[in-house]
């Protein structure tokens, strides 16, 4: 049986940069028709490196999935070719070159239920809108790179590809919600998307939901990198593993493992802190236990311990291991024409069907671009009575979800008009609501749950269980990140819900896919970067034994955002044809999925992808030290004729060309630095520590920030704005993130039609609770 594709009848034209040919992607994995429009002699993406066989990979990557043909912009017939194929789409990806060349202003106006999203590295407005950039710099501009490396050492630039998967994915769900709200409206409109915004707001967040992050808040902040040892790594007989010590429970596992030393017996610690305090004494032995297993036994003694613990992977080892190919994620196929390798398909299936690469990359094409490209459809927009609401106003979702994954996929349709129910348990509480000190609020919870009502339900009571059945009766969405299993083992699994509500969306994500090995596994994400050889990416030489992604939350946000993006687009399935569908998606997939093009040049030529550490894949790159106290800059270039330029702008001389630009930077503020290279045409850029993007003047131009206050917190926050990268977009004045069980009593009358009494008796017996 053929997998039902989620986004038939949408078409989507390609005119865009990289970002916007991976968005484009992205849409084509899940259905739309997509069409790539090429100058004669091929986008100019086609030699983006490495190239194998006088094919790009990344390319080949990128435009899976797609059809090509011809659009010569630079020639009058051209432009009306292209411009006529382009009227008859529903969504255009473009570079701010191809929108001036194609006449994006005049088309709209000729076609107002166009969406264009115009993808730069900075915007097409603000005082770094003419800057260049890389991946490595926008991680230096968005906060991530300030908090990663060894504390005391220079900092260390994480892998460039997390940059560049982020931005994609912002930008299909930039995308996907104009596009929805088109279908109520009739109107499209222009989006401008930032790689910077996308990276600062998407990747590790600043002001967003990650523990991390309290270093954002204003105050004190840390200069140097915080530590990054929660997750520590250690050698075993063949490779390495992670270990995740983080609850009580863990640690009376990890104790048992260890022979219940007398020296740790005393309950303070079951304490992370009193850990880490004598991790002197603890280490040795944790050390002395692993050194002569291998990580399999290990592993898989760990996991009957209830102990979280991962082997540290190299890309290839993930690429080759059992759990991905019995599931299917990773698979041998047709990346381009003749070119075939190893690699991730996909990181969504929708009815038990993997969405993914189906067909390869084009080849030059050869075929002029005209309006009769398209696949003929019959034209299906809706106009809602209430045409101006949010995208989702009207949309219920019974958000099931918990921590960072759980709080963002939730939060995506919070934001933007629908009414989010967070059902929530008092025995197991979503991990989020923890404080330092027991307060009733934290700045993290208060980021990823704005704007929801939250019910406290028992869903492992059968009047919970049918009480969440009725309610999803009104409902339209189910968003939960558990383990594979778990909403089938509480009786509200896909089978119970659809009988109950036909027309139900499901979203169930987890660490890892059902469909594999590693399933049950523990899933947290410092687990799943090791699994899937991001940690062993993530280092300051492919030597080191020493990884230092401990601080960041990445995939989460990211994932969330996809996971929204699939919820969209089933949701504009089911107004074809009314039927729900069940999503799953694995957080192990994605990180796959967004090291695509490394993994494919790691297929083809074994051994060959590992650490690059902040040298970087660019012909010359580096981290430079600068004037002042802690103070960093990234420096790249791209191209022999950059090389020269930055020869002369550093006067180099005979020196070695690192040599002399440390000595150039050295006195020389980051600002000063990146102001003078960029002014040359070099990707160049400050690092940025998280506070600092608050005060950040391009951010601050592009408003890229609100401010969000909740009644339990002392301090005013700054928070994402959703409707800033929007030519129009109207959202709800949202409510504060809620205590647990504040909205029981309104939602149990008002939507399940409970009466005073039943709802007396259902709280009596903590079927439902109320703060």
């Amino acid at each position: 049986m053929a997998a039902e594709l989620l986004l038939t009848g949408v078409r989507v034209a390609d005119l865009g940069d990289a970002v916007g040919e991976g968005a484009a992607r992205l849409l084509a994995d899940l259905g739309a028709e997509t069409l790539k429009l090429e100058p004669p002699e091929g986008a100019r993406t086609r030699t983006d490196e490495p190239v194998v066989d006088g094919r790009s990979l990344p390319y080949s990557v990128r435009n899976a999935n797609k059809s090509a043909l011809v659009a010569d912009l630079a020639t009058a017939e051209g432009r009306a070719d292209a411009r006529a194929l382009v009227a008859e789409a529903d969504i255009v990806f473009l570079s701010p070159a191809t929108a001036d060349a194609i006449g994006l202003a005049e088309l709209r106006a000729a076609s107002p239920g166009l969406v264009a999203v115009i993808s730069s590295p900075f915007g097409l407005t603000g005082p770094r809108r003419d800057w260049q950039a890389t991946g490595r710099t926008l991680l230096a501009l968005g906060g991530a790179m300030s908090r990663s490396g060894r504390p005391g050492a220079a900092p260390l630039v994480p892998p460039a590809q997390l940059a560049t998967a982020t931005a994609t994915a912002q930008a299909a769900w930039l995308a996907i919600v104009a596009h929805t709200q088109r279908t109520r409206t009739g109107q499209g409109q222009t989006i401008d998307l930032s790689h910077h915004e996308a990276v600062a707001t998407g990747l590790d967040p600043a002001f967003g939901v990650q523990g991390s992050a309290a270093a954002g808040r204003s105050g004190k902040f840390r200069r140097g990198r915080p530590p990054a040892d929660s997750y520590p790594i250690y050698r075993c007989a063949d490779g390495f593993v992670r270990l995740c010590l983080l609850s009580k429970r863990q640690w009376r596992g990890m104790f048992g493992w260890l022979g219940e030393p007398a020296e740790f017996a005393d309950p303070s610690y079951d304490s992370i802190t009193a850990r880490v305090a004598a991790s002197d004494r603890l280490e040795p032995l944790i050390e002395a236990l692993f050194a002569d297993r291998t990580a399999a036994d290990l592993v898989d003694e760990a996991a009957t311990r209830g102990i979280p613990l991962a082997q540290v992977l190299s890309l290839g080892e993930a690429l080759a291991a059992d759990h991905f190919t019995n599931a299917g994620t990773v698979s041998s196929t047709e990346v381009a024409p003749g070119l075939t390798a190893n690699l991730p398909i996909g990181y969504l299936t929708a009815d038990g069907h993997l969405l993914g690469l189906r067909t390869p990359s084009p080849d030059l094409p050869t075929q002029v671009a005209t309006a009769d490209a398209w696949t003929p459809r019959e034209e299906r927009v809706h106009l809602s009575p209430d045409a101006d609401d949010a995208p989702f106003a009207g949309l219920r979702v019974l958000d099931l979800g918990v921590i960072v994954f759980g709080a963002e996929a939730g939060r995506a349709f919070a934001d933007l008009g629908a009414d989010v129910i967070k059902v929530e348990s008092r025995t197991y509480p979503d991990g989020l609501r923890q404080t330092r000190h027991g307060e009733a609020m934290n700045a993290s919870f208060a980021w990823g749950n704005r704007g929801k009502r939250s019910l406290g339900l028992d869903l492992r009571t059968d009047e919970g269980r049918r009480l969440f059945l009725d309610l999803a009766r009104h409902s339209d969405v189910v968003l939960s990140n558990f383990k594979p299993g778990t909403l089938d083992s509480l009786g509200i699994g896909f089978t119970a819900l659809a009988a109950a509500n036909p027309g139900i969306v499901v979203l169930e994500s987890s660490a890892f896919s059902a469909d594999g090995p590693w399933a049950q596994r523990l899933g947290y994400g410092p687990l799943v970067r090791a699994a899937c050889g991001v940690t062993s990416l993530w280092k300051y030489a492919a030597g080191d034994t020493a990884s230092w992604d401990g601080v960041t939350v990445f995939p989460d946000h990211v994932a969330a955002r996809l996971g929204a993006l699939s919820v969209a687009a089933a949701l504009l399935a089911r107004s074809r044809d009314g039927r729900g569908r069940h999503l799953r998606m694995a957080q192990s997939d994605v990180v796959l999925h967004q090291l695509a093009d490394l993994a494919l040049l790691e297929s083809l030529r074994p051994g060959s992808v590992s650490a690059v550490g902040n040298r970087g894949r660019e012909i010359f790159g580096g981290v430079f030290a600068c004037a002042g106290d802690d103070e960093w800059c990234v420096i790249d270039a791209r191209t022999p004729g950059e090389v020269e330029t930055l020869r002369d702008a550093v006067q180099a001389g005979d020196r070695g060309l690192a040599d002399a630009v440390g000595a150039w930077t050295a006195v020389r503020s980051p600002a000063e630095i990146s102001e003078q290279l960029q002014g040359r045409g070099l990707p160049a850029a400050p690092m940025l520590r998280l506070p600092e993007l608050r005060e950040d003047p391009q951010l601050i131009h592009r408003r890229t920030y609100t401010t969000l206050s909740h009644p339990l917190l002392e301090q005013t926050l700054p928070a994402e704005d959703p409707t800033a990268a929007y030519e129009r977009l109207e959202v709800p004045t949202l409510g504060p993130a809620p205590l647990a069980g504040a909205d029981t009593e309104s939602i149990c009358r008002d939507l399940l039609g409970l009466d005073e009494d039943d709802l007396a008796d259902l709280l009596a017996r903590e079927v439902v609770f109320v703060p």
